[in-house]
């Protein structure tokens, strides 16, 4: 494992501010966190918002020009807004280059007929609404891995529970690994938690939360942990170069994710919006290149996993027996 009580990388301006009078403390190693990926890497790269096999090719060619490693391209309009056609050339191409593709499943909130989303609270939120938007979760779920999709990204609890069911029964493929989405990650440790216990194998946490946030949680779950490095404006805009050492340091295992800020949403997305999602997709690349930047120039980017690794490592899970719909159906009998 790796020794993270031992700092190595230079923290920003560290010997000018300190020449200064304006040095800060040593990072304490209690802080650190102490959890890895399974090869013992601590951070791996995802490209975020690829909506389709041409977005795709772009951000693989510039990945290649820019020498920006990959470990995961995702996708955010949903399996329902791709032909079999277009998902299995998005298999073929990052199969082909050992990138693990993760699809959105199925219906949410804010696209449905439910008045409350659209209320100042927007109570509900992304979440699933009624018996038939689980099933169309499950139906994309279903039809993404047999089309050889091997990562699936949920924004409702329940719909995380019955896959992670599901990939128990066989229904799903057993490597099948479930993302949790930014829309509904957690903010504390309690709630990281309960989504590594209903079958989350990596969970997007806001990119508000602060460095103490990040070691709160660490202190109670070794689950692989996405945060944008930089977020969309939907999700704040916030933008957190200068800090992606530190970032690792405390949230290891970390998804180091690579999104664009003071760009127009394009979900859910269609040809009208192609020329944006092209040029987005390219410069979410280029952004990427130069967190990889900074970290080289501080001394911090080691320890990134291989590329081509993508399974989490052992998890903590409820029992799938513990299903409140399972005990129903005990009633029943």
């Amino acid at each position: 494992m790796t020794d993270v009580s031992a700092p190595t990388a230079r923290r920003p301006a560290e010997q000018a501010l300190a020449a200064l009078g304006l040095g800060a403390p040593a990072p304490s190693p209690e802080d650190a966190s102490p959890h890895t990926f399974p090869d013992g890497g601590r951070w791996r790269t995802e490209v975020p918002s690829c909506e389709g096999p041409e977005a795709l090719a772009v951000i693989l060619e510039e990945a290649d020009r820019l020498d920006v490693p990959v470990h995961r391209i995702s996708q955010g309009s949903g399996v329902w807004m791709l032909t079999d056609a277009e998902i299995a050339e998005m298999v073929a191409a990052t199969t082909e280059r050992a990138v693990e593709l993760c699809l959105f499943t199925g219906p949410r909130g804010t696209w449905d007929t439910g008045a409350s989303v659209r209320t100042d609270s927007r109570g509900a939120g992304l979440r699933a609404r009624g018996h038939d938007a689980v099933a169309g979760c499950v139906e994309d779920a279903v039809r993404a891995t047999e089309l050889g999709v091997k990562c699936l990204l949920v924004a409702d609890e329940g719909v995380l529970w019955t896959l992670h069911r599901a990939r128990l029964m066989g229904l799903l493929p057993a490597d099948t690994t479930l993302k949790v989405s930014a829309l509904i990650g957690p903010v504390n440790p309690a709630s990281y938690a309960v989504y590594e216990r209903l079958g989350a194998d990596s969970v997007n946490v806001p990119s508000d939360l602060t460095l103490d946030h990040l070691t709160g949680i660490r202190r109670v779950s070794a689950a692989p942990m996405d945060m944008y490095i930089e977020a969309p404006d939907d999700l704040g805009g916030y933008v957190r170069m200068y800090e992606v050492a530190e970032l690792i340091r405390r949230g290891a295992p970390l998804y180091l994710k690579f999104g664009l800020s003071r760009a127009p949403g394009i979900y859910p997305y269609g040809a009208h919006l192609r020329t944006l999602a092209l040029d987005s997709a390219r410069e979410r690349v280029r952004r990427g290149r130069l967190a990889l930047d900074l970290l080289a120039r501080h001394g911090a980017d080691g320890a990134m996993a291989p590329l081509g690794t993508r399974l989490p490592g052992p998890l903590n899970r409820f029992s799938a027996t513990e299903s409140p719909a399972l005990d129903d159906e005990k009633n029943e009998d």
